[in-house]
């Protein structure tokens, strides 16, 4: 049986193109890629690309300077923050949301828009595996170049479960019985009706909006277009902590707001959603909202 695609970059001695990221003693990362016959070079002097191929991950390397270097291959969440950027990358710690709350499996045909430097394309492609889809659409051909690149980068080459379209999602949609969509845009309402009807009954479409008017509006649209439950919303932040003997306390700094989170899953075909059993609160829609409860009702 062959290795899964990417497999056999993340374990074993270092190899010529393997990507290497090096720790100094401040914590401060340094990633490039081992070619034979190369130095890398910093502030505090250098040493060769060879010292590293055929060594144990996990080596210590010292510079010409005598400082030491750990070196380990990064982890996607790490590549991820390094790699070039289009646009602004989806976060390791809402990618880990995404595949979690959007139940993202092995084989799962997932259909991604909004691509921007391929983040999440490259935690997706890893999830689903080779037996899985994943058709990305992105409007701009150079963020759609960018993210090519950096996929290709971190797998070693093109992903067999991968496909990647260079266009709007509702223009140009034409995949059938997908298990999950996952929407990282700036409108996502506007796709709602193509993707209804690209999801299989159960399946699971997952949004990413950076603002509060974009979650209201994405909320309400799915409610109005009527064939999904009721969509659940949340957003994450991290807080890092210091450990140093008797000094534990949490780091002055932390990872706060990137984005909203959304999910909501289809219905079957005909299937009317449940009613609301909680109530809106009074005035909540603002006295010129027409849209869905726009009587103050219990209706979804």
């Amino acid at each position: 049986m062959s290795e899964p695609t990417g497999a056999a970059r993340r374990r074993g001695p270092f190899k010529v193109g393997d990507q290497v990221q090096l720790t100094d003693p401040k914590g401060r990362h340094y990633t490039f890629t081992l070619e034979a016959g190369k130095n890398f070079h910093t502030h505090k002097g250098s040493f060769p690309h060879d010292e590293l191929i055929g060594a144990p991950e996990g080596s210590v390397v010292r510079t010409t300077g005598n400082v030491a270097y750990l070196a380990l291959r990064p982890l996607l969440p790490d590549y991820v923050l390094s790699m070039p950027r289009g646009a602004a990358v989806v976060y390791p710690k809402d990618a880990g949301q995404i595949l979690a709350f959007a139940d993202i499996f092995p084989g799962a045909r997932v259909v991604e828009a909004g691509v921007g430097s391929g983040s999440l394309s490259s935690f997706l492609l890893r999830a689903i595996g080779d037996q899985g889809m994943l058709h990305s659409y992105e409007r701009r051909e150079d963020f759609a170049e960018i993210a090519q690149q950096n996929v290709e980068r971190y797998f070693g080459g093109p992903h067999p479960a991968w496909q990647l379209t260079v266009g709007d999602l509702q223009d140009n949609l034409s995949d059938t019985d997908v298990d999950r969509v996952i929407l990282d845009m700036l409108a996502p309402w506007e796709c709602l009706e193509a993707v209804s009807k690209a999801l299989v009954p159960g399946g699971i479409l997952c949004c990413y909006v950076a603002t509060t008017t974009q979650l209201a509006r994405t909320v309400e649209s799915i409610r109005e277009i009527g064939c999904f439950n009721e969509p659940t919303a949340w957003e994450t932040m991290i807080r890092n902590w210091h450990i140093e003997g008797l000094a534990v306390r949490p780091d002055h700094r932390m990872i706060g707001h990137t984005g909203f989170l959304l999910t909501a899953r289809r219905l079957a075909d005909g299937v009317e959603p449940p009613m609301r059993r909680r109530r809106p609160a009074k005035g909540a829609y603002g006295e010129d909202y027409s849209g869905p409860n726009a009587d103050g009702g219990l209706g979804g």
